[in-house]
Parts: structure tokens; sequence; C-alpha cells
């Protein structure tokens, strides 16, 4: 909750110069979800970030195990995250969302892949000022998602995250949009009916509850 006073906001950003309020709300989202959990975190080099010439447009990633058998992958970089008393209290932080994925697999080193994936997905944002908002598809180009490995999960759908529930910043509210891969038949039954979205999503909900991402998966839910 935003608990600070635009004075209280000013002294502790001139007291702690490394203090990233958005950062810190986020964190302690995933905390409730993963207590105790360290997870594997990736951060953006700095010379690529877009604030600095570079085409990156996310300054981490981290990747939680879950005990439901899939890691919970986070980015950090569609909100505001750094001090910027221009945000302070606002409606929504920045874009209103940080990107999950939940991908069923062993290793965090197999999960990698995906964050050129949401690095994408931000630049698209960003560059287009193109939000993505729940129950939405993203079309890809027929081809594996995961590129240069053969998935018949082609392209995405978005969603609520079935566990993260949004938060209020001191620069505006945060929701966490899941990310959900899905067959190229599932697209093209939602290209022809978007209202499909909802009875995919429910008939997934019945064997995969957290809607997590199968790479392997070939059945439709259409």
């Amino acid at each position: 909750m935003n608990r600070l006073n635009l004075d209280a906001y000013q002294i502790r950003a001139a007291e702690q110069e490394d203090w990233a309020p958005g950062w810190d709300a986020i964190d302690e989202a995933f905390e409730k979800l993963y207590p105790g959990q360290t997870p594997a975190h990736y951060g953006t080099d700095i010379h690529v970030r877009a604030l600095f010439g570079g085409d990156n447009f996310l300054d981490g990633y981290s990747i939680y195990q879950s005990e439901n058998g899939y890691k919970h992958m986070l980015t950090y970089g569609m909100t505001e995250l750094y001090v910027e008393e221009q945000s302070f209290g606002g409606e929504w932080s920045r874009w209103g969302y940080e990107m999950t994925f939940k991908l069923k697999e062993e290793s965090v080193e197999n999960c990698l892949w995906a964050i050129d994936m949401l690095s994408n997905l931000a630049r698209y944002t960003y560059t287009r000022e193109t939000f993505f908002e729940p129950f939405q598809y993203i079309a890809g180009n027929g081809s594996s998602i995961h590129v240069g490995v053969e998935s018949a999960i082609t392209a995405l759908i978005v969603v609520s995250d079935t566990e993260a529930e949004g938060i209020n910043t001191v620069h505006g509210k945060v929701d966490f949009n899941q990310l959900v891969g899905i067959t190229q038949r599932e697209l093209d039954l939602l290209k022809e009916d978007g209202t499909r979205i909802h009875r995919l999503i429910e008939n997934m909900k019945r064997d995969n509850p957290f809607l997590m991402t199968d790479m392997n998966r070939t059945q439709s839910y259409l």
C-alpha cells in the first residue's frame, strides 16, 4: 500500500541513493507467494538498456520454483521501479503491469530462452505504445515460441496471474499479467472468434489450474 506522503518519499530518496520502491514492492508481493525463497535473478546489462541507448526495456528477471511443478518467471521494467517524483501517487505505475510466465521445466537454464521472448514483448509495448491486457491473444509467426526448438506452442494469451495479485505502490497500481502458451489451432480459432478465449481458459484450467505453459503440449483445448 502507498502509505508515504510526498515529503516522506523525497526524504527517503535523499537518504537512500539506491532506493527502488517499485522493485521492492514487486519483491514483497512474490515473497508472500514464495516465502524464504531466493529466486534465480538475471539483470540486464546497463549498456543495453533503452535508457542508455540500447534496445532492452527490461531491467531484470526473477525465476521462482513453484511447488506446483513449474518455474514462475517475472519481469522488472514495465512499471516504475526507481525513484521518480513525477510518478509518485499516480493511478498506474507506468504501463501498470509486469509480465509473468509459468514454464514447465526442471532447470532454470531451460527457461532462459523465455527471457528473450519477454524482452521482445516489452520492446513491442514501449516502441509501439501498445500494451497487453488479460483476454488478449498474441499471435506469432506460426512457429514455436521457443525459437529453434520444435513445439506445437506457437502463440500466447494473456491472463491475470493465477496466483500473484495486483498491488498498490507509491507510483500507482501494478498488476501481474501472465502469458500462457497456446497451439496454432487454438490461435486460429481465437482469430475467428475472440470470445472463445474464455472457454479456452476454462478448458485449460481443468487440467492445468495455474495455467503453466508446457512446451511439449500438443492437445488443443478448443
